[in-house]
């Protein structure tokens, strides 16, 4: 059951990012991820941001479809892989964008990835 909460606040979260992602305004967008205001308003930043966003949303319904697509061990191992992504990106994102998204999005990520092996 703590497995269960624990992946749904990862899933939730994604679905939040892909919102600020895709529909925050600009002002939202840079002071979230820190990048200047000048910046995010520009066209190509706000579709990559948006971009970005569809990838967060994907990986937030898959854990959450996860629950009623697999069962067991599959399930298990449906799981560890999203999170295991979600950890990849994590750690590459806050080496080459902000520090912030290792608090964000890493720790919930890799809480949620250990409690799945107890």
């Amino acid at each position: 059951m703590i497995t269960m909460i624990l992946v749904l606040v990862v899933a939730l979260e994604h679905l939040g990012i892909m919102l600020l992602e895709m529909f925050g305004t600009p002002a939202q967008q840079a002071k979230a991820f820190d990048m200047s205001l000048e910046y995010v308003k520009q066209r190509p930043a706000r579709v990559a941001l948006a971009n970005q966003g569809i990838y967060n949303g994907m990986l937030g319904i898959s854990l959450i479809a996860s629950f009623w697509l697999f069962h067991g061990p599959a399930l298990v191992t449906v799981i560890r892989l999203l999170l295991g992504f979600i950890v990849i990106v994590a750690l590459y994102g806050g080496l080459t964008a902000t520090r912030k998204i290792w608090l964000v999005q890493l720790l919930p990520a890799v809480i949620a990835l250990l409690v799945t092996f107890i």
